[in-house]
């Protein structure tokens, strides 16, 4: 298994939406990066749901339910969405400062790439943010 963050405006799209909807489509992505990201991810892979703009914390887990398919919102049909389902909320949001500050996660895409809206979590990350979640 895989794991990942996927970046959402909460004005656009909030995790509070994404819970009420249960499952839905990860759409409107125009990045052929973070689309590549997209092709690469399985049935069952889970994914950090962070809130950019204002909040910039992650606030959420989702898992991948439906792997890359053509995305309806992309008439060049270039572009691939994935089915994700909400799994639960972080006991507490893990803000970017915080990841910014720790040593161990300077590598991050999330540091280094800071406009890419999808990107991969190497498996010590990942952890070392769930645990500062409280999951």
């Amino acid at each position: 298994m895989k794991h990942w963050l996927v970046k959402s405006e909460p004005g656009c799209w909030s995790w509070e939406d994404h819970v009420k909807a249960g499952i839905e489509p990860w759409d409107g992505v125009r990045n052929f990066q973070a689309a590549k990201f997209m092709k690469e991810m399985g049935q069952g892979d889970l994914a950090f749901f962070y809130h950019s703009q204002k909040e910039k914390a992650i606030v959420g887990i989702l898992e991948v339910v439906r792997t890359a398919y053509p995305d309806p919102t992309d008439e060049s049909a270039r572009f691939v969405c994935v089915d994700f389902k909400a799994c639960h909320p972080l006991k507490r949001p893990v803000t970017l400062k915080e990841i910014k500050d720790d040593p161990r996660l300077q590598e991050l895409a999330l540091i280094k790439q800071s406009r890419l809206s999808v990107m991969p979590i190497p498996a010590q990350a990942w952890e070392l943010i769930s645990a500062m979640g409280g999951v």
